[in-house]
């Protein structure tokens, strides 16, 4: 995919495109100059329960997992599950939550323990990426196990797993889909794609290494049909490059990261597609966890050729100034993702959904805030509407 670095310097001497970060990977995004975040919109919910990336079903309702936490209405304590389902009704500026799956007052019991950052929603099921806690295979909690899929049809009230898996020995480690709008309906083709964190060693334990970034950091990308995502681990092929400008698929064990960051990439991930500015968002942490060292990217392909939208740094964290937000605040931000439901028509204004490290307090929860993508001269998005 070429030198990230030496892009860098090539698209930096370009008119009218300065680099996003001295640090990051990737040149900055020819379409995205820049983004600001409202902090007078920052709404907390949820305290003690973290994660909560989303998916847009056909219900108009969106649905995320959290977890060790009471869900909506709940606290660290009160009503704490391992892993908890929600429904996200309403807009931006007006939405509540309710505990569909496991939480305080919940709707349904939860059924199993686990963690997900990846589920969407496509023709009115769920599908959801959990991994353990403490696996069935024996030895302490660890999230780095193993990876299995679980399947809703009735909006999170149950939820069902295949016996198939992926394991840590597969490279591969916390999974996360590519959401496409309400009910996966912006997709461009028949496939599913997900990302798959390259764990800094097959070996790693969450015992030994933790919750940490790991360097240097890599992401893999597979696709399935929509309808064989629950077939089967034959079913899915594997980025290995690209050929003329066209990407190339071929088995697990061929497959070659589709993103890469000397720096490291976060043990979790999110990514989704701006159908307003036809962009495909990714992000994740870098260089230390846990100390809202963010970064975010885009490309026009979910295989790139990746661009710099932000690379938040030790130096100028995620959140380090939030003009009009009186909430509790700690630089412990180590996820966020964008609201499938909450882009305006245009694509330029967006919600965040981010979480933190804060132990019952502060960022631990589920937290939006609303922002805006500046974009570059001679890049009109879409279409131009409020939202």
């Amino acid at each position: 995919m070429g030198s990230p670095k030496r892009l860098l310097v090539l698209l930096a001497i370009l008119p009218g495109v300065l680099p996003a970060s001295a640090d990051a990977p990737y040149p900055p995004s020819p379409v995205i100059a820049e983004l600001a975040i409202d902090w007078a919109t920052h709404r907390r919910h949820g305290l003690g329960s973290d994660n909560w990336q989303l998916a847009w079903a056909d219900d108009d309702h969106q649905y995320g997992a959290w977890g060790d936490g009471g869900g909506f209405g709940g606290s660290n304590r009160d009503g704490r599950v391992g892993l908890g389902y929600g429904r996200i009704a309403g807009g931006w500026d007006n939405y509540r939550g309710f505990n569909v799956w496991g939480g305080k007052h919940a709707e349904n019991p939860a059924q199993f323990a686990g963690k997900s950052w990846g589920t969407i929603a496509i023709d009115g099921v769920l599908y959801s990426w959990v991994i353990p806690d403490e696996p069935d295979t024996g030895g302490p909690r660890d999230h780095y196990r193993y990876i299995q899929l679980a399947r809703s049809t009735d909006h999170a009230a149950h939820w069902t797993r295949p016996d198939w898996r992926w394991w840590r020995e597969d490279n591969l480690i916390v999974p996360t889909f590519l959401v496409y709008g309400r009910d996966n309906a912006d997709a461009q083709d028949g496939y599913v794609y997900s990302y798959f964190i390259r764990p800094q060693n097959v070996n790693v334990t969450h015992a030994a290494f933790g919750l940490d970034v790991h360097k240097p950091g890599a992401l893999f990308l597979a696709r399935v049909p929509k309808d064989k995502l629950v077939a089967g681990r034959d079913a899915y092929e594997w980025f290995t490059g690209t050929a003329g400008g066209e990407p190339v698929w071929s088995s697990l064990t061929a497959k070659q990261p589709v993103f890469e960051n000397p720096e490291g990439t976060g043990w979790c991930v999110s990514a989704c597609y701006n159908p307003g500015l036809r962009r495909y968002l990714l992000a994740t942490e870098h260089t230390v966890s846990h100390q809202s060292v963010m970064s975010l990217f885009d490309a026009p392909q979910p295989w790139g050729p990746w661009t710099t939208v932000k690379y938040w740094t030790a130096n100028d964290r995620f959140g380090s100034r939030r003009p009009g937000s009186q909430l509790d605040w700690a630089d412990n931000v180590f996820f966020f993702s964008f609201a499938p439901k909450w882009f305006s028509p245009d694509g330029r204004r967006f919600t965040l959904v981010f979480t933190g490290g804060g132990r019952g307090k502060n960022n631990d929860s589920f937290n939006t805030v609303r922002g805006t993508f500046r974009l570059r001269l001679g890049q009109p998005s879409r279409q131009s509407a409020p939202g």
